[in-house]
This record gives C-alpha cells, structure tokens and sequence, in this order.
C-alpha cells in the first residue's frame, strides 16, 4: 500500500514508483512539456522524474516502493534542481564544438569539462558508459556543479568549461540553472560556457533560455541522418521513437545556426563515423544536408571506436578518417576535422 498525494492505492511489490504511479494511469513522456511528467533517462541519473518520496526528492525511475510509502506529484516550489554530475576535469583537445583553432592550441589544457548522469539514448558504444549509467554518485544543485566546474577552470588556468554527458539536456531546469550560476560566478569576458548535446529534446524555447543563461558554445551531435542509422549507432529499438529523435535533432540544429551562428554562438556539429554502422555515402548526404543550413559550420567527424557492449567493433584507420573528411569537404563544407588515433585532422 503506497499513499499518492494523500490517496491510498494498492500496488504490486518489488518494482519502481515509475511503474506503480503507471499502472495507476499516470503518464510519463520521453518528450519533455507532452505529459505530466518527463522521464527521459530511467536510469536515475538526470532527476528529471524527481518527485518528493517519503519527503524527499527521489527520481521515480529507479526508486524501489515499499510498504507505507508517501509520495507527492508536485515538488515544492523551493526546491532546488538536482542532478547527478562528476567527472570535473581538464581535457586537452575539448568537444564536436569546440572551435578548431582551440583544439591544436598549444596549450596543454583547453578546458575544464563536467558530466551530467543519464541518457535518453541507449548507444552499445558509448564511450562514457560508467557515468551514463551511474546512479550512486550523489546528486548536485546547479549551485555546487558550477562552483567545482569554476574551481577547475582557476587550477588549470583556461577560459572555457563544458558540460557533456550522458545528456546535460534532460533536466532543463537543473541546466539553465547551472549556466546561470556558471555565468555569475564567471563575469569575465573571457569565459566560454560550452554545451555538448544530442539535440534530440532540445526545443526552440530552451534553447532561447539557455542564450540568455550565458551559453556561448553548442555542440550538437547528430547521430546519422537515416532512421535506421540511428537505431543502430543509438540502440532504440523503437522505429517512431528514434525518427522523431533524429528529425528534432536536425531541426533544433537548423534553428540553433539560423537563430544564433555565429554572432551569439560558435556551433560545432559532431558527425560520427564507423563503417560499422553508416556509410560514407550517408556521410555525404548529412555533409550535403549542413552546406544547406551554413557551409561555414564547423563539422568534426568522430571515430567511434570498440567499447562497453560493441567491443568487436573496429576503429576507424586514419585512412578511414581521411577519407570520411574529404567526402565533407567535397559536399561544400567550409572546417571539417576528422578525429582519429593520430590526433585531429583539418581544417
């Protein structure tokens, strides 16, 4: 017997509250603002499920019921974003968005990074699996992850600091909130806040809102441009799921290069590459499809190589990576890098 916003409902044992608050009919969404709550990730890592249980904010994804519990629908309007976040450091080459001339700087770091738990995508080859689904690591306010993240850009003397994930987009509330604190605790013009995304549940408003936080840098990652690409590189089996995905992805990067490139923001496009799971024509085919919206754009072609559950997979040569690049350069974009294991080529 669990209570729900002062009602007693009976419901089955050893499952999740998610389950439970379902099977009484409510609704959780993948997309955010469609139903009463968004639960992108339900893995426990991005919050954004987060409901006061037995008092307290818990994500309702992974939360076990148990005899007697209370849980509320709403959260109290003082209640302050949480999220799950680690993995405050340097990186030396950066992200898909950060500017080329910035990766073969020769400093030794470029920027400080963060990463934000939980993914609404389920990629075999994630290369950032044991934080993507890692739900130990206690939660952070945007309070606290911003004044670590502000603490690594003074020990390492560099200006721009990114968050990348997992998805840093699923919680919007905890992410505004973090670049709006970020921003405050670093006036000075030289600060470069950097998103890393893939875009799939971006909308027009937040990506407005994230602008006005302070965000000067966004690295979309676009994940394919065929419907059965995606699925294979991401792992969602569900054809409608994955198109919608995929056509926001490319849709919210439109808006974002229209709206905001390059006077607001530098753009950066992450195109991965394996022959494993896409082909060079497809490689064209988005090349062709960005010259459309800005040739100027940056593109940095990614090498996906063998990890978590795809460890047959084999990584991209250099001559693969080569190759792939040129075939950008040929369909009219302006800077493309290619990622590879001798270090970045291009522009």
């Amino acid at each position: 017997m669990i209570v729900v916003d002062g009602e007693y409902f009976a419901v089955p044992e050893r499952t999740t509250v998610k389950h439970a608050l379902e099977l009484l009919g409510l609704e959780f969404g993948k997309f955010p603002d469609e139903t009463k709550i968004f639960a992108p990730c339900e893995t426990g890592g991005c919050f954004a499920c987060a409901m006061p249980i037995n008092g307290k904010p818990k994500p309702a994804c992974v939360t076990p019921v148990r005899d007697g519990m209370t849980i509320d629908l709403e959260l109290p309007k003082d209640y302050v974003p949480l999220r799950r976040i680690s993995g405050f450091q340097p990186h030396s080459v950066g992200g898909v968005g950060t500017p080329w001339w910035v990766k073969k700087s020769s400093q030794r770091y470029v920027e400080v990074a963060c990463f934000a738990h939980g993914c609404n995508l389920g990629c075999p080859q994630c290369q950032n699996y044991m934080v993507t689904y890692d739900n130990v690591t206690p939660a952070l306010t945007p309070f606290e992850a911003a004044a670590v993240l502000t603490a690594e850009r003074n020990k390492y003397g560099v200006d721009r600091m990114a968050i990348s994930g997992g998805e840093p987009t699923l919680n919007q509330a905890w992410l505004i909130r973090f670049f709006e604190e970020l921003r405050q605790l670093n006036p000075d013009e030289r600060a470069r806040l950097h998103l890393d995304t893939n875009a799939t549940v971006l909308t027009p408003e937040f990506v407005d809102g994230l602008v006005k936080a302070g965000v000067t840098g966004v690295g979309p990652d676009l994940k394919g441009l065929r419907t059965e690409t995606f699925m294979r590189i991401t792992g969602i089996i569900d054809d409608g799921l994955a198109r919608r995905y995929l056509e926001n992805a490319w849709s919210i990067t439109e808006y974002i290069i229209d709206s905001y490139y390059p006077e607001s923001l530098f753009v950066g496009v992450g195109i991965p590459y394996n022959r494993y799971f896409i082909t060079l024509e497809e490689i064209r085919e988005m090349g062709e499809r960005i010259v459309g919206i800005n040739p100027e754009v940056q593109a940095c072609l990614l090498d996906y190589f063998p990890s978590f559950r795809r460890l047959d997979m084999e990584r991209p040569s250099v001559h693969e990576m080569r190759k792939a690049r040129e075939t950008l350069v040929e369909a009219g974009l302006k800077t493309v890098l290619a990622q590879t294991t001798a270090g970045h080529l291009g522009p």
